[in-house]
């Protein structure tokens, strides 16, 4: 749904501007220090781009479910550590306090977030529960200080992105030990300066430089029973799934970006490299790459579109937000490597063709988080079967 079309307008009219004009230039030296530099954060900030999901009653911008997709779509098409910079605020790092928490929470931490001010994010995967979310040992168990309940956290969590520069972490802790299943889970926010809660190193990864990821230490991590999102324990999966169902919208979304950028690179370039004394998009099989390029991102683009209208009406898209999170993570990687196809040699080597080497690296992982691509089958095929 779109709210405002003039308005809309003209915020997608600013992301383009800042793809092209200041982001892209900027994608060299965000691979080789690994880092956006602060000036183009401080950009970000003041162009609201954190907030974009946030409720304007907490200076966010208050988008809808689609409107965000257009954004993300946009954003997306610069070096995916551009769009995980401000992401985890406009998704997973802030929408558990939105769709859950209490009024209380709100008004502390969404300007904080909205402002770019605070960064947020969601501490749920761990060493041996990632696609088995329910599975988590991080334990929260009650301890008196004074007259006070209070909570004390205990767990390692495991490939959080934005780990290692947030302030806020949305901790999903077991709270019922007798409980194994997701009704014993409870999500908690946790600051950074709380004793006892560190991050390790950031991993060196494949690709997306300037995202760092790391793993989170909680040793005898205390928390207020005022802490846990919407102040009720043992409504943590519910709130986490509650979150990762909007945030399957906006990956999906964030692979379309993506893909559109390598599309265009590649339409660039069959234009200018000649073989057999004439330009390479002249030959078919080129044309055929091109063309399957197109009609997978024209449907990924419906689907999630369709999807993120659903969503704004209420519907329930739990199926279709697997969908989207699904077809479109593997459209993006087949488009990758169409696109390295038809560069060749350049196309493998980072100092001859542009862009094309850091995003086939940088896409591979849409595939992996936010569920991987085979729990999302099983997820619907588990749906459409009931």
């Amino acid at each position: 749904m779109i709210q405002d079309s003039t308005l809309n307008t003209q915020r997608l009219d600013d992301i383009r501007q800042f793809v092209r004009e200041i982001a892209i230039p900027a994608e060299a030296q965000v691979v080789r220090d690994n880092e956006i530099p602060a000036h183009i954060v401080q950009i970000m900030r003041e162009r609201g781009y954190f907030g974009w999901s946030i409720p304007r009653e907490y200076g966010g911008a208050g988008m809808t479910t689609e409107e965000l997709a257009l954004a993300n779509i946009e954003l997306s098409k610069a070096a995916t550590a551009f769009r995980a910079r401000a992401g985890t605020n406009t998704g997973i790092g802030a929408e558990s306090i939105i769709q859950d928490g209490t009024l209380e929470q709100k008004q502390e931490w969404l300007p904080k977030l909205a402002s770019g001010e605070v960064t947020g994010c969601l501490a749920l995967t761990e060493p041996e529960a990632g696609s088995d979310a329910t599975a988590l040992k991080a334990s929260a168990t009650p301890a008196m200080t004074g007259s006070a309940q209070q909570w004390r956290i205990n767990g390692t969590k495991r490939y959080i992105t934005n780990a290692p520069i947030a302030e806020l972490f949305t901790v999903f802790a077991r709270t019922d030990p007798e409980d194994l299943s997701h009704r014993g889970i409870s999500a908690f926010l946790i600051p950074r300066q709380t004793p006892g809660l560190s991050t390790g190193p950031e991993h060196r990864k494949m690709g997306q430089s300037g995202s760092p990821v790391s793993e989170v230490y909680l040793e005898d991590v205390m928390a207020s029973s005022e802490q846990i999102v919407g102040g009720v324990p043992g409504k943590g999966f519910a709130t986490a799934m509650k979150t990762l169902n909007k945030q399957r919208i906006n990956l999906a979304a964030l692979c379309i970006g993506p893909a559109m950028r390598l599309l265009d690179e590649a339409l660039a370039h069959v234009k200018k490299r000649e073989q057999f004394g004439k330009q390479i998009g002249e030959f078919q099989l080129v044309q055929a790459m091109l063309a399957e390029c197109q009609v997978e991102i024209s449907a990924a683009r419906s689907l999630v579109l369709e999807t993120a209208r659903a969503r704004d009406n209420g519907e329930d898209v739990t199926t279709q937000a697997s969908i989207c999170k699904y077809y479109a993570s593997e459209m993006c990687g087949r488009v990758a490597d169409r696109v390295v196809q038809i560069f060749g040699g350049a196309g493998y080597c980072a100092d001859i063709g542009g862009p094309i080497e850091m995003l086939y690296r940088d896409v591979r992982l849409f595939r992996l988080y936010e569920g991987t691509s085979q729990i999302h089958l099983l997820n619907i095929a588990k749906r459409i079967m009931k």
